[in-house]
């Protein structure tokens, strides 16, 4: 089995041939290759430079052959045999990657998928919402209140910020309970539960504990920022609650080259994310508004046994652009708006009403 990987190099056209050469030997044996005596080696391990495209703007689009048996059914590892030496060279990013079927059984994808998250919410068709608790430095009992305000206005998810970890003036197990119970009381109250995200950091010891007091409270959908935490311990984690949803947190997701739709819509799908929270064009960050088209379709394009992920933009949205962002991506998507909900202070169980509704009516017309 063969896996492609696929990289942009930025040079002169005289250059391209020998460089891709190089990457090819980088992520594969890391030696001259003269100096390899295994037929083996030479014959399925070294890297083979495929189709190289000049993109036109002095960068060339490069295919790379690895083989799959490098990476041993490890996500780290597979991360390591796509980028990583040559995640050092400041003229190579890393685009795409092309998998073979048993890399994608090995891995598994999503546990829940874009159905699982629909079946959670009762809602088969229209478009989800999702909104987020914060600033850190609130007290359990504030972020609980917020976590009530929003569920009585009917949102589908509240996730925490993924900022609160275990600091002291919000304990993780302190904070999960009373937000949970939160979400329970204004289910008495709506006959609806809104399904509250915990926000899971640490080492792999850690995550697993935090788990643990997520299930205790009833809770199947957790919040993780895979680049944080490390890819083979958000692996380990999915792989280990398949009942359990993770909403993908892009943090860190920008400290290497990697092209945003393979990282984000792509990797993070790959390895267990149902859900994937990415910057949307136009807010707080700078992504075009290709890069998010090609995520989202990263996300729920079919790949194989994969379920489809659901694509979260976010990042300092606001109900004015609620229409603008579901013509965008359609239905199979969740609208994510943090601070912008809680900019209404008192009035922020009605405004999350309004946002419900609106993604409701608006789904109709998709």
């Amino acid at each position: 089995m063969r896996i492609t990987a696929i990289y942009r190099i930025r040079c002169a056209p005289g250059d391209v041939a020998r460089k891709a050469e190089a990457l090819a030997v980088e992520q594969s044996v890391e030696m001259p290759v003269g100096a390899i005596d295994s037929r083996f080696v030479m014959d399925e391990i070294v890297g083979r430079v495929g189709e190289i495209a000049d993109c036109g703007d002095g960068s060339f689009r490069v295919a790379v052959s690895l083989s799959a048996e490098t990476v041993g059914g490890e996500a780290g590892q597979l991360m390591n045999m796509l980028f990583g030496n040559s995640s050092l060279h400041e003229d190579v990013t890393l685009e795409d990657t092309e998998l073979p079927p048993g890399l994608l059984d090995s891995f598994g994808g999503p546990g829940s998928g874009i159905a699982g998250l629909r079946d959670r919410a009762e809602a088969p068709a229209r478009a989800l919402t999702c909104a987020a608790i914060k600033p850190q430095g609130l007290p359990a009992a504030g972020l609980a209140e917020l976590t009530y305000r929003f569920a009585l206005g009917g949102i589908d998810f509240v996730k925490d910020d993924h900022g609160l970890a275990d600091q002291d003036y919000s304990p993780f197990a302190e904070r999960v309970a009373a937000c949970a119970a939160a979400a329970r009381k204004a289910a008495e109250a709506t006959g609806r539960l809104t399904r509250y995200a915990p926000s899971l950091s640490g080492n792999l010891e850690q995550l697993r504990a935090q788990v643990s007091v997520a299930r205790g409270e009833g809770l199947d959908t957790l919040l993780i920022a895979p680049m944080v935490v490390g890819i083979p311990a958000f692996h380990a984690i999915a792989a280990e609650n398949r009942d359990m949803a993770f909403l993908a947190h892009p943090a860190m997701g920008g400290a290497a080259r990697i092209a945003p739709p393979l990282l984000i819509g792509t990797l993070f799908r790959l390895f267990g994310a149902d859900a994937v929270i990415f910057p949307n064009h136009g807010g707080r960050f700078g992504y075009s508004p290709a890069t998010c088209a090609s995520l989202a379709e990263a996300a729920r394009t079919p790949w194989g046994p994969l379920a489809p992920a659901i694509p979260v933009p976010a990042g300092g949205m606001t109900l004015d652009r609620l229409g603008e962002m579901l013509t965008f991506y359609g239905a199979d998507t969740m609208v994510l708006i943090g601070g912008g909900l809680l900019a209404a202070k008192d009035r922020l169980t009605e405004e999350t009403q309004a946002f419900v509704r609106q993604a409701a009516a608006l789904s109709e017309d998709l």
